[in-house]
């Protein structure tokens, strides 16, 4: 039986999603849990490999178990061998064809520009230094980014990915006393992208660049644009990743809100 489960986590002390031969990583302890408890190594496929420093409210993940252990008793067994920073939301019982990573046909992220750096923000927002950044240029040139184009300019450069065509489906920015919130929502996204969009509006602020400046980077396809910065990873927050409704129609979901409903 293959299972979906969202998770959430707190990146700062993680060199990112997937495993590597050294470092602490998001996908090594969420298999070494589900060892623990099921007696056997099993895979545990993401949605998507999250840098280190990023952190997930909505990230997805599945894995194939024939146990005898209820979808309910995998949440607590989750959450006894978990370490704090890491938390399963849900688990849904899905058919042996969806895949987490390739079924995903979109995928949300938030980050979180903040204004002042302070010990409290540190490892949860972005910051920016000696940059005057205000909302108004970055609205102006927000709009330009949205729809398909050839991203290259704003993904880091990796040989081994050839298609750089992105569908960006929406780009929110807005501001409160402490912060900028970005929302980006897309059916795909390049290594960094989000990053390097963020810090591309920051600079568009603080140069006073009109919102045309966004269509010519675009256009010149070259990660090694100056203009192109990348925000720091601690304000990066996947939100979300939506799969196809007939993948996960009429399937059982089991959320751990709910087991904790029942104690009381």
């Amino acid at each position: 039986m293959r299972y979906l489960i969202k998770l959430a986590y707190d990146g700062t002390e993680f060199i990112g999603w997937q495993k590597q031969k050294q470092g602490r990583s998001i996908q090594v302890i969420m298999e070494k849990a589900l060892t623990n408890f099921t007696e056997r190594e099993t895979p545990i496929v993401g949605a998507g490999r999250t840098d280190a420093g990023v952190h997930a409210l909505g990230q997805y993940a599945h894995f194939d178990y024939e146990g005898r252990m209820q979808p309910d008793q995998m949440l607590k067994a989750f959450s006894r061998w978990l370490p704090e920073d890491i938390k399963v939301i849900e688990i849904t019982e899905v058919g042996s064809e969806l895949s987490a990573r390739y079924q995903a046909y979109e995928r949300c992220y938030k980050y979180i520009l903040t204004k002042d750096r302070t010990p409290f923000n540190r490892n949860r927002s972005g910051f920016i230094p000696h940059l005057r950044i205000e909302l108004e240029p970055m609205l102006n040139a927000a709009p330009a980014f949205l729809g398909k184009h050839d991203f290259s300019t704003f993904g880091r450069l990796n040989p081994e990915v050839t298609n750089h065509v992105c569908e960006i489906k929406e780009l929110s920015i807005t501001e409160n006393d402490e912060d900028f919130i970005f929302i980006v929502r897309a059916d795909r996204f390049l290594h960094n992208m989000v990053r390097r969009i963020v810090g591309t509006l920051a600079n568009v602020s603080h140069f006073a660049l009109g919102p045309d400046t966004i269509t010519r980077l675009l256009e010149e396809r070259c990660s090694r644009q100056r203009l192109v910065l990348t925000a720091p990873a601690c304000g990066l927050y996947l939100i979300d990743v939506k799969y196809p409704i007939e993948l996960l129609d009429g399937r059982i979901t089991y959320k751990f809100d709910d087991l904790i409903k029942r104690k009381r």
